[in-house]
């Protein structure tokens, strides 16, 4: 067995998380997850293991413990912390942008309400974006959650310890071997199959490079992986904010002149027209973000996921 520590910049408070749905698997019950930790499969390497995460609870000295019922070497845990440095957000420094929005009308609130908030992601972009493909238009999130799953089951590894087994989540080499029709028995639909099989032959291809879609400007990034079949500019958009950056952009998206995504929810929150708006003005509108684009805008998101879920109990 093996347990070690990582420490998160402050602040951070992981337990907010745990109100956020999307931010968890099929497997995941949030409710025990506070007490039980947060159990996934880890990539190390050329396979995988079984971690479970467990937070401190201190938003200003925030740090996660790690326990793993196999003995690990010091090169696999720092390999195992390139994942969860990213699924945490650990090495996100929101401390400037707490200062810069403070008096914003729209951010402004919500750092005060959701103080220590960092997003969550998964392992890597391959992950993310294979979620967020076979996810897409699927408004029953617990059926979507269920479909990645058995994907995971059918082409991921089965990483067994003490009894515990979990499908990792499937490498671009074991996809590719895949067929779009019983990836449709699965759930997905015979073009969500067709689009992840592809997006894992232009990993294997060398046509995707994860790292430089990890670590590029964030309008290269759209620009880049908005024309991956299967994507396009809404999920592009989405997938930014997922990387291991602060910051992100948000390019216009217009159908018959009407704006889509999140530029046009960042613009109505303002009070300003979407449809009509400026580059220069939005840009205005936006500039105190500067740096931190995407995690004001998961301020934005972690909110709204609130507010809709206190109207639900209302009623």
């Amino acid at each position: 067995m093996s347990s070690w520590t990582l420490k998160s910049i402050p602040p951070h408070d992981w337990f907010l998380c745990l109100d956020i749905d999307q931010y968890f698997d099929h497997e995941h019950d949030p409710e025990k997850t506070f007490e039980e930790g947060f159990t996934r499969p880890i990539p190390i390497g050329d396979r995988d293991t079984i971690i479970t995460s467990f937070f401190n609870g201190d938003p200003e000295n925030p740090e996660f413990h790690f326990e793993s019922p196999e003995s690990l070497t010091k090169e696999e845990i720092e390999e195992a912390n390139k994942s969860l440095r990213r699924i945490f957000g650990t090495d996100l420094d929101l401390r400037p942008m707490y200062d810069t929005l403070d008096d914003d009308p729209v951010i402004g609130p919500k750092l005060t309400e959701l103080y220590g908030l960092k997003r969550m992601s998964r392992a890597n972009l391959f992950e993310d974006t294979i979620n967020r493909i076979i996810e897409m238009r699927l408004s029953h999130k617990p059926t979507a959650k269920k479909m990645v799953y058995k994907i995971r089951e059918n082409y991921g590894s089965l990483v067994t310890t003490n009894g515990n087994s979990l499908p990792a989540w499937p490498r671009p080499h074991q996809l590719v071997k895949a067929n779009p029709i019983a990836i449709r028995k699965l759930g997905p639909t015979k073009r969500k199959g067709e689009f992840i099989i592809g997006f894992a032959e232009d990993i294997l291809s060398g046509e995707q490079n994860l790292e430089q879609l990890e670590n590029c400007d964030p309008q290269t990034f759209y620009n880049t992986i908005k024309e991956v079949r299967g994507v396009g500019p809404t999920s592009a958009q989405q997938l930014m904010l997922f990387r291991n950056h602060t910051n992100a952009c948000f390019p216009s998206n217009k159908t018959s002149g009407e704006e889509k995504g999140l530029r046009k929810w960042i613009v109505m929150s303002y009070g300003g027209d979407p449809d009509t708006i400026t580059e220069d003005n939005f840009q205005d509108m936006i500039s105190k973000w500067e740096g931190y684009e995407a995690a004001a805008l998961e301020f934005m998101f972690v909110n709204w996921i609130l507010s809709e879920k206190e109207k639900k109990q209302r009623k």
